[in-house]
């Protein structure tokens, strides 16, 4: 049971902040947004490998830069920055971990014609809104976290390769809404998916074995 219980804390937490925390005051929903990630971050810490090596101090480097991109976001550029640091930091401590398969290669197919599409769709209704200065820093975001599940998926690490597609369907759904259409349930949709990325990033660093860059894998 103990084993289990930061787990289950971020999930209550998660679940507190989702579906029962008032949006205003600003400082107060910011202040339950976060203590989630604060946990992953605690976990990250305690459940990682004795001998930490520099994947490992990457990732939580990327988690941090998450955290503050979560507590920045309702300052647009300012948020998009750290969460791009972020993905940076995910895409090196990937690299390190790089395992070339002919197979897993491939799905830089499908990644390209979705940043295609959602690129196509983002750009054109900036530009129908005038907020052309957008334009450039959301794709460079989408490149960037894009790449890094292109890196997480050819580290063939289960929990890598499904935290990065769970990242990406979350800011998919978030630039969905507010960009180019509003759906219902989007904040649950994000957050749910958001979190769940991030928990599972932080669970693959435990399947890392710093000695010999080997992990559980696909």
């Amino acid at each position: 049971m103990i084993l289990y219980r930061l787990p289950i804390l971020i999930l209550t937490t998660g679940i507190v902040y989702i579906f029962i925390s008032p949006s205003e005051p600003l400082a107060f929903s910011i202040f339950f947004k976060i203590i989630p990630m604060v946990l992953i971050l605690i976990y990250a810490f305690e459940q990682s490998l004795p001998k930490r090596k520099a994947t490992h101090y990457w990732i939580i480097a990327a988690l941090t830069f998450c955290m503050i991109g979560d507590a920045t976001i309702h300052w647009f550029l300012i948020g998009l920055t750290a969460f791009l640091i972020g993905h940076v930091l995910y895409t090196i401590g990937f690299l390190q971990q790089w395992r070339f398969s002919f197979p897993r290669s491939l799905s830089a197919i499908p990644l390209l014609l979705f940043a295609i599409w959602i690129g196509y769709q983002l750009v054109d209704n900036l530009q129908e809104n005038g907020e052309t200065m957008l334009i450039l820093p959301v794709i460079a975001y989408i490149g960037i976290i894009l790449f890094m599940a292109f890196t997480a998926i050819m580290t063939g690490n289960r929990w890598a390769i499904l935290g990065s597609i769970l990242f990406i369907i979350s800011d998919s759904a978030l630039a969905w809404n507010m960009f180019i259409s509003s759906f219902t349930a989007a904040n649950e949709v994000i957050m749910i998916t958001y979190y769940s990325a991030q928990f599972l990033l932080a669970h693959c660093l435990f399947t890392i074995d710093p000695t010999t860059h080997k992990g559980v894998t696909w």
